[in-house]
């Protein structure tokens, strides 16, 4: 960074910097943890076994010790190139309806505030309304060191259990969505891309309602015929810039698709993605008759569903990042 030509290449120096801020993320816990072990230690050697005061305090820097040593653990467990990665997160309606639209937009949000609260930026670049209300399928790129690493507990079916706003007769309601997190691809990543493989289609964006974003059509929706996997963008007024994009998500993908095949157990999990709805959830949200959070792959719950929704959802993530760990 101290070159002289460090910003001749935009992407190159943002690359760069994304990477000095992994290895200060990693770095700086383990400094924090020894100069607390050092001061509890000096503190240890001061205290008097009938000094309540400094008693009191030592328990204190106990246990703030301890729990940054569970942030450490954590920081082991998300050990792999891919971890580090910024991630690509899709959201999708199931069976439910508008419910079900409802409940995307949900998750969508608790998403996006918890990468607020990481100090993490989480960027739309694809969003398809319901009919009704709610949103069908959209599509986030948050960055952040490890973004991906912690976003994967996520990917899977999700279900809520609630009194449906949208019932005149208070009826409880059963609603599902689909998660899924891709980890962004690299620049230089080798994923080969053939024009003739590829179709492009543009079109107007639309906004919730039926407005029009645009008076052109600049969103963009990008086939790959051999996988079938089809991208699309229309955040940007630019045609070009929603191509960008869509190329970007796409590689990231296509990427993802390879690396999973070279890897047996991910490549059955991959193969058999089960449809979204009742019996394939990892995780239930049940606002009524009780309020509980539920990992079905973690047995891992709270009863503080709202907070959950406000974004709280390290203690989930942490517990699928260990139970994964004892599991292979």
């Amino acid at each position: 960074m101290a070159q002289g030509d460090f910003w001749s290449d935009q992407d190159r120096a943002s690359r760069t910097i994304q990477d000095l801020k992994s290895l200060k993320s990693q770095r700086d816990p383990i400094q924090r943890f020894e100069h607390g072990l050092r001061d509890l230690s000096e503190l240890l050697g001061l205290t008097q076994a009938d000094d309540q005061s400094s008693l009191d305090q030592l328990a204190k820097e106990l246990a703030a010790l301890e729990q940054l040593f569970s942030q450490l653990e954590i920081q082991r467990l998300l050990g792999s190139e891919l971890d580090a990665k910024h991630a690509i997160l899709a959201v999708h309606s199931g069976a439910g309806g508008t419910e079900s639209c409802d409940w995307t937009e949900i998750l969508l949000r608790m998403y996006r505030r918890w990468a607020e609260e990481r100090g993490f930026t989480a960027e739309v670049i694809d969003l398809t309304p319901g009919e009704e209300a709610g949103v069908k399928t959209a599509t986030i790129i948050v960055k952040g060191p490890y973004a991906y690493g912690y976003l994967q507990s996520e990917e899977g079916v999700h279900r809520l259990v609630r009194i449906s706003p949208f019932d005149a007769n208070k009826r409880r309601h059963t609603s599902f969505a689909s998660v899924d997190i891709y980890p962004e691809s690299d620049e230089d990543a080798p994923v080969e891309i053939k024009d003739g493989d590829l179709r492009i289609d543009v079109y107007r964006s639309g906004g919730k309602g039926g407005q029009s974003v645009n008076t052109t059509d600049s969103a963009v929706r990008i086939t790959h015929l051999p996988s079938g996997i089809v991208v699309q963008c229309q955040d940007e007024r630019s045609q070009l810039q929603n191509k960008a994009k869509a190329m970007h998500v796409l590689k990231a993908r296509l990427a993802d698709a390879e690396r999973r095949k070279r890897q047996e157990a991910a490549t059955r999990e991959y193969q058999s993605k089960q449809k979204i709805e009742w019996g394939s959830q990892i995780r239930s949200y049940v606002l009524h008759p009780y309020n509980m959070v539920k990992d079905h792959r973690t047995e891992h719950e709270t009863g503080n569903a709202a907070a959950v929704l406000e974004g709280k959802l390290d203690s989930f993530m942490e517990a699928y990042l260990k139970w994964k760990a004892s599991n292979g």
